[in-house]
């Protein structure tokens, strides 16, 4: 059932988004390290002799745009699969530019399900009895291409956990893949049912669009990047003379819903620990169930131009001068074979420790995740290059006698693109300790896909965001600041949140409540997941000069360097209640006319909104008390003020979950139940609102004002934490 009664509780954010012989790999990766490291060495004995008073200032001085290239280049040289060869030498490469930094380095590592092709095969009939045509099912080289002979190690497109199976039946077009698209089809008389779903993505990702596809009973699905959204104006070209996909290329990616390991859900995979069988594991509703291949624009429109049927509706056509889209069934018939190999295979997180001074058990996180379906230069290794560009500036800052006040630990994620395997599976072993000491978490997946900052957070570190953007400046622009650009580029600037399951930030917000950011240049990029996201793509569209690149980087070091130094977390909470007041607003017009009340609601977020005014007078008090010498730097009054800072988040969550979807605690800001890249608003509420409306029984809006007061318990159970009060 669609949900567009509930679609006003969300406030969208932008989707991001078999071991093959790896030739000469090895040695080139290798040499590469050694200039990198080389070129880590020069910057750090170039290092200004004396310490500056400053040191935001001297933090933001040290940028290097060659050192965030170079390393870029290196690390995505090959393809890089989690579970691979080719992956675990990303991870010795960034162990080692770590390590060259004299930070000290460790890996942990996970053995977890992942999934890779054996055989895939697909042709396409015009009808029954008509001799089928074979797709190739592979993404073209470019012309000077110099990846082309390393792109022969990529591995074929398929989609992660696939259904292994054949299927040979009449095709249907879905449009979007969304609920409300198999709706239309099932009022039109059209029947899914046994057929071949053929959808494109746009609107929701490539999990979620099979998901519906099977649960709208179809025996297999093809999901395609339509030119509409991938392929630019008609006439314009694609990449290498554009930004836009190629017609031959493919967005991969993984059809598991959960998050983590599949084999230890709700816990995590240490050695030894309880398992579930694969087979129970690929047998579960998180799964996709049917067999489902990733195809090129290029194959869907051969598709399309043999299907028959009504023609489709006109949001469901593609972009101007294309041939119109009809619905089908057939008398298309598609032929479809998929052979997976799902299996149990190491993956490598990395870690780097910059010990705190005074308070050690306390710590700031800084996480990107480093495994890629193909070459990744955008996504991830953009963000994996900013990282240690950022942590060669603090090696700097070490030489110069610096030492942070609270520990900084960088985080190199492994198997993001199976479902934010590495970081689930280390937050869930390290939950307790990480619920009692972890500040902040600090996020950057991709770092740059274009001009101006798309910033996300949890509200309470929106001020130190805001500031952070005044003094960067714009990589596009020297005469403004990052903060000027992103409010011109928008007529009401928003900072998104962080309640979708689109990257690493997922575990520490959504299982244990950790203030959290996502940082991002640019919006969305049409080489998503495909062969053709490589260094010269980023080189030509991305990041030209790799300005953008040294600017995330500045702004993740500013509010690293801020959260691990000040004395007092910098956190304000007055945002929360601001935003509670909104959301609340709009939970109160979707239950007008029924017996659902929203009274608890506002009269928690009051306390809230008392505790946050409290908290702010009190940092008031303390500073003034630092400054004249009455208080002393390390009193157990600040340290108190500091931890129900830190806590007061890990209150919004719940140790029930949400309603269907328990490993998400976070009762304010949670994935949307029909796509996990949105985040919703009071997601328990939503659903149970869209439930109510679909039912409208007594039952049914009686567990809305349940969810109402959940939500009502958590924000008051936040209250207290903050205003550190027992009743």
């Amino acid at each position: 059932m669609s949900r567009p009664d509930a679609a006003s509780l969300l406030s969208p954010s932008p989707p991001p988004f078999k071991p093959h012989r790896r030739g000469r790999f090895l040695p080139s990766i290798l040499a590469a390290l050694a200039a990198a490291a080389a070129l880590l060495l020069l910057a750090v004995l170039r290092s200004p002799p004396t310490p500056s008073p400053n040191l935001g200032s001297l933090f933001l001085s040290l940028g290097s745009n060659n050192t965030a290239a170079s390393h870029l280049r290196a690390l995505t040289l090959h393809p890089h699969v989690a579970g691979t060869k080719a992956n675990s030498l990303t991870a010795a490469y960034v162990l080692h530019a770590f390590s060259s930094l004299s930070i000290p380095s460790h890996i942990t590592p996970y053995s977890v399900l992942l999934s890779y092709p054996v055989h895939r095969s697909l042709s396409l009939s015009a009808g029954p009895g008509r001799a089928a045509k074979p797709f190739s099912l592979t993404q073209d080289t470019y012309p000077s291409d110099p990846y082309a002979r390393a792109a022969a190690e990529v591995t074929p497109t398929f989609f992660a956990y696939s259904a292994s199976g054949s299927v040979s039946a009449e095709a249907v077009y879905a449009n979007y893949g969304r609920e409300e698209d198999f709706a239309y089809l099932a009022s039109r008389g059209v029947d899914v049912a046994g057929k071949v779903a053929l959808a494109r993505y746009g609107r929701i990702h490539c999990e979620d669009i099979v998901h519906n596809a099977r649960a709208a009973g179809a025996a297999a699905a093809l999901v395609y990047p339509d030119p509409l959204e991938y392929g630019g104006p008609a006439g314009e070209g694609t990449f290498p003379d554009s930004r836009w996909l190629p017609p031959s290329g493919v967005q991969v990616g993984s059809l598991f819903r959960g998050v983590g390991d599949p084999t230890t859900p709700m816990w995590a995979s240490s050695e030894g620990c309880e398992r579930v069988s694969v087979e129970d594991a690929m047998a579960t509703d998180d799964m996709p169930g049917i067999p489902a291949l990733p195809v090129s624009a290029r194959d869907a429109a051969e598709i399309q131009r043999v299907l028959g049927g009504a023609e489709a509706p006109a949001g469901w056509q593609g972009r101007d001068g294309s041939p119109a889209y009809r619905l089908g069934p057939g008398p298309a018939v598609l032929n479809l074979t998929y052979q997976g190999n799902d299996t149990m295979a190491t993956i490598e997180n990395v870690f780097a420790v910059i010990e705190g001074a005074e308070e050690p058990d306390r710590y700031v996180i800084l996480g990107n995740h480093r495994d890629a379906w193909t070459f990744g230069a955008a996504d991830p290794n953009s963000g994996t290059a900013a990282m240690i560009e950022l942590a060669q500036r603090f090696s700097m800052l070490q030489k110069q006698g610096w030492r942070p006040r609270r520990t900084i630990i960088f985080c190199s994620w492994d198997a993001e693109e199976y479902g934010l395997t590495g970081s689930t599976e280390w937050v869930e072993e390290n939950r307790e300790m990480l619920s009692s000491r972890a500040v902040a978490y600090l996020n950057i997946d991709v770092s740059v896909v274009g001009p101006v900052l798309l910033p996300s957070t949890t509200p309470q570190l929106d001020e130190l965001l805001l500031e952070t953007m005044k003094l960067v400046q714009d990589p596009d622009n020297s005469s403004q600041t990052v903060y000027d650009a992103w409010v011109k580029s928008n007529a009401s600037p928003k900072i998104q949140r962080l309640g979708n399951g689109g990257s690493d930030y997922a575990a520490f917000v959504q299982h244990v409540g950790i203030p959290s950011t996502n940082l991002i240049f640019g919006e969305g990029y049409p080489v998503y997941h495909s062969l053709y996201d490589d260094f010269v793509w980023v080189e030509k569209f991305a990041d030209p000069g790799f300005r953008r690149h040294v600017a995330a980087a500045s702004i993740w070091g500013i509010m690293a360097l801020r959260l691990a130094d000040e004395e007092i977390i910098p956190f304000d909470y007055m945002s929360y209640t601001t935003e509670l007041e909104a959301y609340t607003k709009v939970v109160e017009k979707e239950t007008e006319g029924t017996a659902v009340s929203c009274s608890p609601l506002y009269n928690s977020i009051r306390a809230l909104k008392k505790a946050a005014t409290k908290v702010n007078s009190e940092r008031k008090e303390i500073q003034r008390e630092l400054s004249s010498k009455q208080l002393s730097k390390g009193s157990m009054k600040i340290r108190g003020l500091n931890d129900r800072l830190m806590q007061a988040e890990r209150a919004f969550t719940n140790r029930e979950g949400i309603f269907k979807q328990a490993w998400y605690k976070h009762l304010i800001y949670g994935p949307s139940e029909q796509n996990d890249w949105d985040t919703a608003s009071y997601p328990g509420i939503a659903d149970a609102i869209a439930t109510a409306r679909s039912s409208n029984t007594s039952a049914s809006w009686k567990l809305v004002q349940h969810e109402v007061h959940r939500v009502a318990r958590a924000v008051a159970q936040a209250s207290a934490v903050l205003s550190g009060s027992l009743t």
